[in-house]
């Protein structure tokens, strides 16, 4: 963690500057957002189904939703079918 720290020392200050966040609370922040970033398109597509399954979604709405949802990601995956996704989901 120390060294992502020290890569976005800039980002940091510049939290710490704008917000009423703490150093620390800042880095936490960053990180948290870099970690949400990162996650690949099969891992949305996995957590996305548990969350909306956990709140009572049909897989027909859910995969539809999912399919909504994937273009407006931060650097969206190519378009992917219904059945893609319930790939991804169920192997």
């Amino acid at each position: 963690m120390q060294e992502h720290r020290a890569s976005y020392d800039d980002l940091i200050d510049h939290l710490v500057r704008s917000t009423a966040l703490r150093r620390g609370e800042a880095a936490r922040v960053v990180l948290d957002v870099l970690a949400y970033f990162d996650e690949t398109t099969e891992e949305f597509v996995r957590r996305r189904h548990r969350e909306i399954q956990a709140a009572g979604g049909t897989n027909a709405e859910i995969f539809e939703r999912i399919a909504a949802e994937l273009p407006h990601r931060a650097v969206a995956p190519p378009e992917l079918s219904l059945r893609q996704l319930r790939r991804i989901v169920y192997g």
